[in-house]
């Protein structure tokens, strides 16, 4: 999330042509800088996994490399401007990228992402063993490992942590770990998990926040409210949080690699504005900056003092239409009185009218690549079924409007992100689906405001993407699924219910690539969530400083970063 824009760049308008909407956005970039909500992806190819993204060409992967402890010295303090707030701090309640960044320093989880994203062992010491029949799963844990409060890590403290995620009111990890039917700790060093059904996603979702094991003292203690003093496993432990300015952590003697910890704190500070995250990092207020601009990218790339590291994003950025979430999530689902809620034609036309790649083009200086899909075109789960796009065709979309029996323009208010990269994107938006019918209300609210919002289910359309995560399952099931945790749209649909459901159960790979084919197929024909494009991960960081890096779920690695010596 990035900079605060004058709204009076809402004057701006269209051309009616396609070939004058990339001038248009070029435009909107001549009044404002690049960049989008939420997390970020590349255009497909070119892939390495290091190296100084200074001498890197646009579009290839630079992930940054561990720090060499022999060239690290010990001690100092990080700072990390942050484009947005992070929601709670607690796992089983967070919803958001940044919440994750800071989670990485202070909550393990029992499995991780590799560069590659691939799954490896984090706080288990390997992969779960599956029975023949796909109802259990066997979780060996590392032994001597601290909570940051002294409590020992034991299964005990694995099953009150998926128990929570599993049934604490207003737990975005319920459907993300799917079919338990209990946990077992035959002794403190394995865990069982029980299953009513084959649930193929569920180590996936171990290696994020449903994954991360809570102090069960800690829990005791605070209950709903252990976000305010959040206590996991970690190479550093919660210190302090101002809201909307700041949040500190400090190392944890206590942590059982606390070798390889060589800062003695990390302090995100909230830097909404891209261009003073920017001027902080060269100034050295900064020694990191998330989300860069797609403007502000390639200068930094020719900073000798600097290194950009960019990397396939497994998510993507969208358009969330409110169907039926009139009660707010978690409640019973009750259809909106719109047309654009209770007629699918409406969503279709708004779809139609989004030229992606000139948005794309110009609005993103063609680092952001095109998506239709929840599907990531590097998940071995994608197919040509997956990444189909309907094309931009406003004449279409006004002919759906018209049959819909729709009073053209149409007006729709979305909701977004206050800060100034968010508002440009909107403002394009605006813009161009005039050319479809609709006449597009933009409403920006502060991002943590957006996100209670959304939960309330008090919006019309919705502009937030996901940072995505490694199996397409938890792309999508959390969002269209109807008992999915965060629909905030209020979707349902039997048949998405079962193609989701089978793809779940599926032990084939073939067969789940087949079933997510059907899924993004039918999704376009419903649209209650509007793919965009994806983003880059773009993270501006300071020579000065070894050892950050960030792999395709988009997450800052900067736990056993250190600075130069």
């Amino acid at each position: 999330m990035s900079r605060r824009l004058p709204l009076s760049l809402n004057r701006f308008s269209w051309s009616r042509h396609r070939r004058s909407v990339a001038g248009a956005v070029a435009g909107v970039i001549a009044l404002a800088l690049a960049g989008t909500a939420c997390s970020p992806v590349e255009p497909a190819g070119n892939d390495n996994s290091g190296g100084d993204s200074s001498q890197s060409p646009a579009g290839q992967d630079v992930f940054g490399d561990p720090a060499d402890a022999a060239q690290v010295k010990q001690g100092g303090t990080l700072t990390v401007a942050l484009s947005a707030d992070p929601d709670k701090l607690d796992p089983s309640l967070s919803r958001s990228l940044y919440s994750r960044y800071v989670f990485h320093t202070m909550c393990e989880k029992l499995y991780d992402l590799g560069p590659d994203a691939k799954i490896v062992p984090q706080l288990a010491t390997a992969l779960p063993t599956i029975s023949a029949d796909g109802l259990s799963l066997s979780i060996p844990l590392k032994q001597g490992v601290k909570f940051a409060d002294g409590g020992t890590l034991d299964s005990n403290a694995v099953k009150i942590s998926i128990n929570r995620g599993l049934t604490l009111a207003g737990s975005g990890r319920k459907s993300e770990l799917g079919p338990i039917t209990s946990i077992e700790t035959p002794d403190p060093n394995t865990v069982v998990i029980k299953l009513s059904k084959p649930f193929a996603p569920l180590t996936a979702a171990l290696a994020d926040r449903a994954g991360m094991v809570l102090s069960p003292a800690a829990v005791a203690k605070l209950g709903a409210n252990f976000s305010t003093a959040p206590v996991c496993v970690g190479p550093f432990k919660f210190a302090s949080r101002v809201a909307q300015n700041s949040i500190k952590v400090v190392k944890d003697p206590l942590y059982y690699d606390a070798a390889k910890v060589h800062l003695d704190a990390i302090e995100y500070r909230i830097i909404t504005d891209s261009s003073i995250r920017s001027a902080n990092l060269k100034s050295g207020d900064a020694q990191v900056a998330d989300s860069l601009s797609t403007q502000d990218a390639p200068s930094l790339q020719k900073d000798d003092t600097m290194t950009v590291l960019q990397s396939q994003s497994l998510g993507y950025q969208g358009l969330t239409i409110n169907v039926a979430n009139a009660n707010g999530i978690g409640n019973p689902l009750k259809q909106l009185d719109t047309p654009i809620a209770k007629d699918p034609r409406v969503r279709q036309a708004l779809d139609l009218s989004i030229d992606r790649a000139a948005l794309v083009k110009s609005i993103f200086n063609g680092l952001n690549t095109v998506a239709c899909s929840p599907v990531s075109p590097k998940s071995e789960f994608t197919s040509d079924a997956a990444q189909v796009c309907p094309a931009h065709d406003p004449a279409k979309a006004k002919q759906l409007l018209q049959d819909a029996g729709v009073t053209t323009p149409y007006k729709v208010t979305m909701i977004t992100s206050n800060n100034p990269d968010s508002l440009r994107l909107a403002q394009a938006l605006q813009g161009m689906v005039k050319e479809g019918g609709f006449d597009l209300v933009i409403k920006p609210v502060e991002y943590a405001a957006l996100l209670d919002q959304q939960d309330r289910g008090d919006f019309e359309l919705l502009q937030l993407g996901w940072s995505g995560r490694v199996d397409p399952d938890a792309n999508i099931f959390n969002f269209v699924g109807t008992t999915g945790s965060q629909n905030v749209a209020g979707y349902s649909s039997p048949d998405i219910d079962k193609l989701l459901t089978d793809a779940r159960q599926a032990t084939d790979k073939a067969q789940r690539i087949k079933l997510y084919g059907d899924v993004v197929t039918k999704l376009q024909q419903d649209d209650p969530l509007i793919y965009m494009y994806r983003q880059r991960n773009l993270t501006g960081v300071t020579k000065k400083l070894l050892g950050i890096q960030v792999f395709p779920d988009g997450v800052i690695r900067t736990a056993f970063a250190g600075f130069a010596k």
